[in-house]
């Protein structure tokens, strides 16, 4: 009796309270602590706080903006076009003179001269593979939750911090193609561990090197179980439960029964590697962006005499911001904070993805990259939150409000003008799910294989604990999902900045050795 009474008392305590709440009891009290951590609030007045974590992704992205003199903006055409495939001929060149050693680290079988390998996709899908990860459900639930908090105001500083993203988007993904590592059978292993440790090395900072590559592997590994997959799996089940009937849906109470039935299908396509990540992102991102952007532009020309008074709207409240707690400084902290979840600039996750392309000049990956901040913030996130603002759905008494409730806010604001709207946000959002947790799994795979080696008993343990939290996320209730998802991205960011930093001047001369390609070219 000694012996069962604790499962006699969890299976009492189930029966009570619901799986789903005891699971979620049991993983907040585990990841509280690092919670608490991560967002510390600095207090600077009684109604002005700010979570420190915020001022490095700032100040970084300000610092990259300055110091590569504006190519967010100078780069942008230039980036269409390497996407478009005008450049190709420069990156599948037979020769590599000119474009440097494009995975420095001294193992023979890490360079591509040696291996003659160039990366496994191509630019396009090197950026919908970021990009289904990065466009998705920031963009639906986290834009919601930013003005229930920040009211209207909030959407002008994500703008702002996409346009800023762009540049550390730019500085982590050409370092993620310069540093990757290439196999012998030429499958790429790429991100922040392997240019914080080759990358300082080069600078004489070996030791540090070491420790900020070990750190982030761990946090890109909770990442992907937390933001890249619990978070993905709990909004796409909530949705799907509340589109269902709610209390009279079949899946009400069985989110581990959605969770499996997920978790089969990602566990099929991740075994595959990048390459079948790869080939499902690029059909399916900019399906689901022309479905939700098409849905989006088609509610503002419905109410396009709404449009003037929702910027106007946007930018007093931007500025001016009244009765909203910490005022404008509380409408800037939540603009940064859901846009930095929303496109990752950053946080490093996407130079993973990037440095898998098939290119030898490794600033042309970067330039691509910096797209995805543009695209993510700047326009879709942009959409959702006039979509809200004409529709009536911002409510700044909703400062409790969590992304659960959240995305049945932005699904009711878009029904509200398209009744039948809600059931395609609903495919759209299990899609965004999917397409998120095949790419964080490849994130997370990587930070694993670094670690632990790149076995294929270590890849199949790994996919297989990334399939189980498809069914925990699924099955815990949001608060702790929610709260260890942003604490994880957000930790991810402090070792990898300190990186990016440090390493700017590499950027700065792999982006002059690109440009100085092209001019050659058009001469």
């Amino acid at each position: 009796m000694v012996l069962f009474l604790p499962f006699i008392t969890f299976a009492q305590e189930i029966v009570e309270k619901g799986l789903d709440q005891k699971i979620d009891e049991i993983f907040g009290s585990a990841t509280g602590w690092f919670v608490s951590f991560i967002f510390y609030q600095i207090t600077f007045s009684e109604n002005v706080k700010v979570y420190w974590v915020l001022f490095p992704l700032i100040i970084g992205a300000t610092y990259f903006t300055i110091y590569f003199k504006f190519i967010n903006f100078r780069g942008f055409l230039t980036s269409i076009k390497i996407v478009k495939g005008d450049y190709d001929e420069i990156d599948h060149v037979t020769s590599l003179e000119g474009a440097g050693d494009s995975t420095p680290g001294g193992d023979a079988i890490e360079t591509a001269r040696i291996e003659d390998h160039e990366g496994e996709v191509s630019h396009f899908q090197a950026l919908t593979a970021a990009l289904s990860a990065t466009v998705g459900l920031g963009n639906i639930a986290g834009v919601a939750i930013a003005l229930s908090i920040g009211g209207a105001g909030a959407t002008f500083w994500m703008i702002i911090a996409g346009f800023l993203g762009m540049a550390s988007k730019f500085v982590e993904c050409t370092l993620g193609v310069k540093y990757r590592d290439i196999d012998e059978n030429g499958k790429v292993f790429g991100g922040p561990m392997y240019y914080l440790s080759k990358g300082l090395k080069e600078k004489n900072l070996s030791g540090l090197g070491k420790v900020l590559a070990g750190v982030f592997a761990v946090m890109v590994i909770g990442g992907s179980f937390g933001g890249g997959n619990m978070f993905q799996v709990n909004q796409a089940f909530q949705l799907v439960e509340h589109i269902t009937g709610a209390e009279a849906s079949f899946f009400h109470n069985k989110g581990w029964l959605f969770g499996l039935i997920i978790a089969i299908f990602v566990g099929i396509v991740i075994i595959g590697g990048i390459k079948k990540i790869a080939k499902v992102t690029d059909k399916i991102v900019p399906f689901m962006v022309v479905i939700y952007v098409a849905a989006s532009i088609f509610i503002l020309v419905m109410k396009y005499d709404q449009i003037g008074n929702a910027f106007a709207q946007i930018f007093d409240g931007a500025f001016n911001a009244r009765g909203i707690a910490g005022g404008v400084v509380g409408v800037l902290v939540q603009g940064f904070k859901r846009a930095a979840f929303s496109n990752e600039a950053g946080i490093g996750s996407a130079s993973i993805a990037h440095s898998a392309v098939k290119t030898k000049y490794a600033a042309s990956e970067g330039l691509v990259a910096l797209l995805e901040p543009f695209i993510d913030t700047v326009v879709v996130c942009t959409m959702t939150a006039l979509v809200l603002i004409i529709t009536g759905f911002v409510n700044t008494n909703n400062s409790g409000m969590n992304d659960a409730q959240a995305i049945l806010l932005t699904s009711n604001a878009f029904g509200s003008a398209i009744s039948w709207f809600p059931y395609v946000l609903t495919v759209a959002v299990v899609l965004f799910a999917f397409s998120s947790m095949i790419s964080w799994s490849y994130y997370g795979y990587q930070g694993w294989s670094y670690l632990f080696g790149r076995t294929k008993k270590m890849e199949y343990t790994y996919k297989t604990l990334f399939c189980l939290f498809v069914i925990i996320g699924a099955a815990s209730t949001l608060n702790s999902v929610l709260a260890f998802s942003d604490a994880m991205i957000f930790a991810m960011m402090v070792p990898n900045m300190i990186g990016l930093v440090i390493l700017a001047p590499k950027v700065k001369d792999e982006l002059n050795k690109y440009m100085s390609a092209i001019k050659a070219k058009k001469a």
